[in-house]
């Protein structure tokens, strides 16, 4: 599940991505990871939760804040309380269903070079860390997708129509 980002987010972490992620690694778009993982068994339940909390809440405001240090990659480094409101609401639904990757404290973020040296990591962050502005946006949208061993299927958009801020 990630959260969708802005068109013009979504085409500027795009390019970064084409840039400096490994080519023969690149399969998909940029993206905030929500969670990486559910057990095949609750795609029907998540394709059925997703719409109520869409409906229920307003688009989570972000905010760029720079670059985060991978280790070895780089991404772009973004606050937003709502979002992780939005994300601990979820899990608690799924509570006891989440894999060990997602019981961690999230860090929203943009990765957009990964499985490099952390030589050539750090020379990017070097680069690009004088360049990024701060920016707020809002996330339009929760989508879920299906990994097939490298590119994602879609399966399911729910976009944010609500008014309850979290």
């Amino acid at each position: 599940m990630t959260a969708a980002l802005p068109p013009e987010i979504q085409g500027w972490a795009d390019a970064l991505r084409r840039e400096h992620y490994p080519p023969e690694r690149n399969h998909l778009h940029a993206h905030v990871t929500m969670f990486h993982s559910f057990a095949p068994s609750l795609y029907e339940e998540l394709k059925g939760f997703l719409p109520i909390v869409t409906r229920e809440f307003a688009a989570p405001e972000a905010c760029i804040t720079g670059i985060m240090d991978l280790g070895k990659g780089t991404a772009i480094a973004l606050q937003s309380e709502p979002l992780l409101a939005l994300r601990s609401l979820i899990a608690e639904h799924f509570h006891g269903s989440l894999t060990a990757q997602d019981l961690h404290d999230p860090r929203p973020h943009i990765t957009i070079q990964n499985k490099v040296t952390k030589v050539e990591a750090r020379a990017l962050q070097a680069q690009l860390a004088p360049a990024i502005e701060t920016r707020t946006f809002a996330f339009p949208a929760l989508e879920l997708h299906l990994y097939q061993n490298g590119p994602w299927e879609h399966i399911k958009t729910c976009a944010f129509r609500g008014s309850e801020r979290l």
